[in-house]
């Protein structure tokens, strides 16, 4: 079985899922927001082995007999109501020990094994390991100290300086941004929270890179015409979107940098300059891919399906065959 840790309104779980269920490979989606409210985890140990039971609403699933896994965007824990503070920190301490506990010792293949994907996303580590493979990277400043800040953007030019967050979320959801002249006034708010300042990279388009295992989906994608040029997701409508190649040696070194970060899949940033330069600006180890494939019709859902039947497949192999270790 493939386990797929994510949430009912994940469309690329759910994506996912329906191909599996058309090619009539048994899956499982787990949501870590039921446990433990809605959900129970009982773990069995012995001398013949482990097994882990996960039930919720009413669907109890032998986790051990899951060989293939996706660490897509599980949720975080659901507590029961009217804890105090103190019992709340502790139940959330134990119940994260258990569930992450569990899924450690299952004997699986992961996409992306879960201590790898949370270290993979720290964007610093990123730039730093893209740097390390050959990859062209932008000068960075990540700083929350103000003077660094008007030195860096001293250096570049105000015209050359973008700013931007380490995360996007629905709540605090943030374009990224080239400087201008009235926010220079600003600039003594860094000192509140880090601030990610990037040299400006021209562009005749972006390039986003879904990596799948060991295929990669390449497209080029150039905002509109009286778009915002500096981020194509500002205006998802009018943008062009159209599948592209990456250069072999583009291609190489980021086998070089999801293999260095210890990633199955990610999705990748670049920025192509027009004399056909790579920058890289970023990898998300959980990035979305359906707003690419319903443009370009790439089968990224699909490829994503196929990886996980070849790792199931073969994490059994090897069990069959008498190999104890876990799947990484």
């Amino acid at each position: 079985m493939i386990l797929i840790l994510s949430h009912p309104a994940d469309d690329h779980a759910n994506g996912v899922l329906a191909r599996l269920a058309r090619r009539k490979h048994p899956a499982t989606l787990l949501d870590s927001s039921d446990f433990p409210a809605r959900a129970s985890l009982t773990q069995y140990f012995t001398e013949g082995g482990a097994r882990v039971i996960y039930t919720s609403a009413g669907k109890q699933v032998d986790l051990t007999d899951c060989h293939a896994a996706w660490w897509r965007r599980p949720l975080p824990y659901t507590l029961h109501d009217g804890m105090d503070p103190d019992a709340t920190s502790f139940t959330y301490t134990e119940c994260h020990e258990a569930f992450g506990g569990a899924l450690a010792l299952l004997k699986t293949a992961w996409v992306n094994p879960p201590h790898l994907d949370e270290r993979a996303h720290h964007k610093p580590l990123q730039l730093a390991t893209a740097a390390e493979v050959g990859l062209c990277v932008p000068r960075t400043l990540i700083t929350n100290d103000p003077d660094d800040a008007r030195q860096f953007i001293a250096e570049l030019g105000m015209t050359r300086t973008i700013f931007k967050t380490f995360l996007a979320s629905e709540q605090h959801w943030r374009e990224t941004r080239l400087l201008r002249e009235d926010e220079m006034a600003q600039l003594d708010s860094v000192s509140l929270a880090p601030v990610i300042f990037q040299e400006y990279v021209a562009a005749e388009a972006d390039i986003r890179v879904t990596v799948t295992g060991d295929r990669m989906f390449a497209t080029a994608i150039r905002p509109g015409p009286d778009s915002y040029a500096i981020d194509f997701r500002m205006d998802m409508v009018a943008a062009a979107f159209e599948p592209t190649r990456l250069p072999d040696d583009v291609a190489g070194k980021l086998r070089a940098l999801m293999q260095s970060l210890g990633l199955v899949y990610g999705a990748a940033d670049f920025r192509r300059t027009p004399d056909g330069n790579h920058v890289f600006l970023e990898v998300n180890p959980a990035g979305e891919w359906l707003f690419v494939e319903e443009r370009t019709g790439q089968p990224i859902t699909e490829a994503m399906a196929d990886l996980l039947i070849r790792l199931d497949n073969r994490q059994r192999g090897k069990l069959d065959a008498g190999d104890c270790g876990c799947g990484g």
